[in-house]
């Protein structure tokens, strides 16, 4: 089977054995422990521990440990020790704490596949502990690195409809795709958010889910959101907050300089994985008989945009630009004070009038277009 090496592997590597721990996110299913697996497999075997606190008998152990004695015959004398789905035992931060505290020279590495579980029991204990990784379903630069840019262009459609999973992707026919993806869309999804004990409606949740699926490329109201699935806007805006934490969603705001003329206050939500957005309201069928192309296509160049920024961990700041009489370029980056924009269509070109307006906002921009002949320019760099 290929192992796909994930960009945050060599920065990984690069932060190990330095007095911290590493904390790797993402959802369940993107690789997290596959990526942990060939990371151990680098050291010998007798120096490394693999801990998994999705096992009753490990979260029993680590809940029963108060004290850095109790910790220490969990771990032994191992240089490298991992603890996968760490989110899911107690004070799991004051924990860690304690182990990086009292044995700086073992290194301990734990993944989570809920920011919101995790992160809430680790922020304040690992103050200045820690070093935070995140983890996506593949990128197509990841994909690219073991594959052709004619295998790419081939495999195109199916990555629009069924995401980059890596499990989704090893599959070479459309059934096991189909399978696999409705189970990670139906179960895995949901696996942790629905443990979340601020979620009082999840029926509602999962509408929500399936609205947010059928608006992409547009603006989101909350109110609207909330009559559509029978819940307040300040319960639409929580559950949207915990679905950006579980590495669901996440939110493009849009851009504006104060222009008299910009739209300036709703913003629009994208999935990390196109293929769940497409189990969700199941529609699984191809390109040729779909009317959502265009929304899939710039859902999935701007999740590579997305995928590309929370790697590289930069100040790169992303948005979209609309004007009150619907000019509007899909996606706008800012950093180190440039701004470089681009419209992304399956096909053609942007339109005249919109690339004039834009630039004669912002006249030292840049404004390009993607499209389905010059993706790989722009997503592979």
């Amino acid at each position: 089977m290929i192992y796909y090496q994930r960009t945050i592997e060599k920065k990984l590597k690069e932060n190990l054995f330095q007095g911290k721990v590493v904390i790797v996110y993402g959802a369940r299913q993107v690789g997290k422990t596959t990526l942990m697996r060939q990371l151990q497999g680098q050291y010998p075997p007798d120096i490394t521990i693999y801990l998994n606190a999705d096992n009753q008998d490990i979260q029993d152990q680590f809940n029963r440990a108060t004290n850095q004695v109790a910790l220490k015959d969990i771990i032994g004398a191992h240089k490298l020790v991992i603890i996968d789905e760490a989110q899911k035992i107690d004070k799991i931060g004051l924990k860690l704490k304690i182990l990086v505290d009292s044995y700086p020279d073992q290194q301990i590495i734990a993944t989570g596949s809920s920011s919101f579980e995790l992160a809430s029991g680790i922020t304040e204990p690992l103050t200045g502990r820690n070093i935070q990784f995140w983890l996506y379903p593949l990128s197509l630069s990841e994909i690219a690195m073991f594959t052709s840019p004619t295998d790419i262009r081939r495999k195109l459609e199916p990555f629009l409809i069924y995401g980059m999973y890596p499990g989704v992707i090893k599959n070479s026919s459309t059934e096991e795709k189909t399978r696999d993806l409705k189970t990670i869309a139906q179960n895995y999804l949901y696996k942790d958010i629905l443990s979340f004990g601020g979620l009082r409606k999840p029926l509602a949740l999962r509408k929500l889910v399936q609205a947010l699926a059928l608006q992409i490329g547009g603006e989101v109201s909350y109110n609207e959101l909330g009559v559509l699935i029978g819940a307040s806007k300040e319960t639409v805006m929580s559950y949207i907050d915990i679905l950006e934490k579980a590495f669901i969603v996440f939110r493009l705001t849009p851009f504006s300089r104060n222009l008299r003329k910009e739209l300036g206050k709703l913003n629009k939500i994208y999935f990390y994985d196109i293929g769940v957005r497409n189990a969700v309201i199941n529609n699984l069928n191809p390109l040729h008989l779909r009317d959502d192309k265009g929304a899939l296509w710039e859902n999935f160049c701007i999740a590579e945009f997305k995928k590309r920024e929370n790697y590289i961990a930069d100040l790169t700041k992303y948005h979209f630009w609309r004007t009150y009489d619907q000019k509007e370029i899909d996606l706008i980056e800012e950093k180190e004070g440039r701004l470089s924009a681009w419209e992304i269509k399956w096909q053609g070109e942007i339109k005249k009038s919109v690339r004039r307006e834009f630039l004669n906002a912002y006249v030292n921009a840049e404004l390009k277009t993607i499209n389905n002949q010059n993706y790989m320019d722009f997503l592979l760099s």
